[in-house]
């Protein structure tokens, strides 16, 4: 289990914006008297969206004083899940899988190239365009190695494609999001089923597993 901690330079003040407010108003509004506190984490993740992905404290005591909650139970949320950052990161924030499907598919090359040309996890470029954190599956398993860059899937990867990526963020040229390989499903080919028949034969019944021996 990580540690979660909040930063430690921390902004004065968080204040929603006018549209935000609005927004969260209605979201609490889905909810009956005494039942506020359900809204929490959309109003957790608004909070971090409108400040540049991350979430001050500042922000967690301002969403727990709308929903009339303490602030510690308004912490355990945001210090629990890990989609809320507790810290600055760069305008492109990227999540590498690095769980054993996208390592099988060579996720260490894609964190090679993230180390070389962004630094250090969690550490965010000078220009403030780009900080990395290596996460858990974010199931996107047939379509190995991936990345998550804010709110977008990028997929198929190779050391190659994933620095045009990089080179077209930093630019601010369109990017492709999804597979970077031309892939338009999630699935794993068309030869996958085909592939069987050698092993349990063209009828799907003969084959090594009809073997009497192997019984």
């Amino acid at each position: 289990m990580s540690v979660r901690r909040l930063a430690e330079n921390q902004p004065a003040s968080f204040e929603f914006t006018a549209q935000n407010k609005a927004w969260l108003e209605k979201q609490i509004a889905k909810y009956p008297d005494g039942r506020q506190a359900s809204a929490v984490i959309p109003a957790l993740w608004q909070a971090q969206k409108q400040n540049d992905y991350w979430l001050p404290k500042a922000a967690i005591e301002k969403v727990a004083a709308m929903l009339d909650m303490p602030v510690i139970r308004v912490m355990e949320v945001a210090t629990f899940y890990t989609m809320f950052n507790l810290e600055p990161v760069g305008k492109y924030f990227i999540q590498m899988c690095g769980t054993t499907p996208c390592m099988l598919r060579g996720s260490d090359e894609i964190k090679a190239v993230l180390e070389r040309r962004v630094g250090e996890q969690r550490h965010v470029t000078a220009d403030g365009l780009f900080s990395w954190l290596e996460v858990e599956c974010l199931g996107a398993c047939c379509n190995a190695p991936m990345v998550q860059i804010n709110d977008d899937y990028y997929e198929d990867l190779t050391p190659q494609n994933f620095e045009r990526l990089l080179d077209d963020l930093a630019a601010g040229r369109p990017v492709k999001k999804g597979s970077q390989a031309g892939r338009v499903t999630s699935e794993p080919g068309p030869r996958s089923l085909t592939s069987l028949q050698s092993f349990y034969g063209a009828d799907g019944i003969s084959g090594p597993l009809s073997d009497p021996a192997r019984k």
